[in-house]
């Protein structure tokens, strides 16, 4: 940028105020009203200086220091010092909560957007990920028809020698977006064959369920499932998504 005669001499005259001053202290101060006394007495450039007034000659205002920053283009080093000065109006400060979480629920918005259903996807859809093959897709989707459907993203980890690396890898990709719509199995008058029924409870676990039950008159709570000798404690939030009261 070239600097004319007169502009010069006011720069620097307005540098030797700031040199001639005693005690120089710095007080908060709203950035977007600088001009180019404070803009000289806080250490920025010319080029800084015009490049934010530039801005706000437009009728915008900066809402943090990190736009500040942008706009008028001073250094790390420099914002880190100023900025601990900056103080922003109340409503400038919720204007920049409020993008922020537009923002950021925007984005998940679009990450999920571009995520596939689990449940419609086809074993070709599912070769798409490192490590799983022809076998693994076909146990995927045999083992979602058994359950009707995932209900659960989690349930991809039980889907047997998918490895856990694999499934995260899948879930980068796939998740539950339209879940199925089940019948959910009384545990208080439910027959062993109905529990047997699901896909986490074997023959002896579902007499288990009917014996504890006949002793203690009824289940208050599906938690009380835990109660039962040898219930498998990793499986239970998995089978409780089929059972009512």
């Amino acid at each position: 940028m070239v600097i004319d005669k007169k502009t010069q001499i006011e720069i620097d005259r307005l540098k030797a105020e700031i040199i001639n001053e005693k005690s120089h202290k710095n007080y908060p101060f709203n950035p977007n009203y600088i001009d180019d006394f404070k803009g000289y007495s806080i250490g920025m450039s010319v080029e800084e200086i015009d490049s934010f007034l530039r801005y706000r000659a437009s009728g915008k205002f900066v809402n943090s220091p990190e736009e500040f920053q942008k706009i008028s283009g001073i250094s790390d080093a420099k914002l880190n010092e100023i900025a601990p000065y900056f103080k922003f109006p109340e409503w400038q400060g919720v204007k920049a909560v409020k993008a922020t979480t537009k923002k950021r629920v925007e984005h998940q918005f679009d990450r999920r957007a571009k995520l596939l259903d689990i449940n419609s996807a086809t074993a070709d859809d599912l070769k798409t990920i490192y490590g799983i093959g022809e076998t693994l897709s076909n146990r995927i989707i045999k083992f979602r028809d058994a359950l009707g459907g995932f209900l659960v993203d989690d349930q991809l980890y039980d889907v047997y020698g998918l490895e856990k690396e694999v499934v995260e890898s899948a879930l980068k990709k796939f998740r539950v977006i339209q879940k199925p719509t089940i019948n959910t199995i009384d545990l208080n008058t439910a027959k062993a064959n109905e529990f047997a029924a699901i896909i986490y409870i074997n023959k002896d676990l579902a007499q288990k369920i009917i014996d504890y039950r006949t002793e203690v008159g009824g289940f208050s709570s599906l938690d009380e499932l835990s109660e039962i000798l040898d219930f498998p404690s990793d499986k239970i939030a998995r089978i409780k998504l089929y059972l009512s009261l």
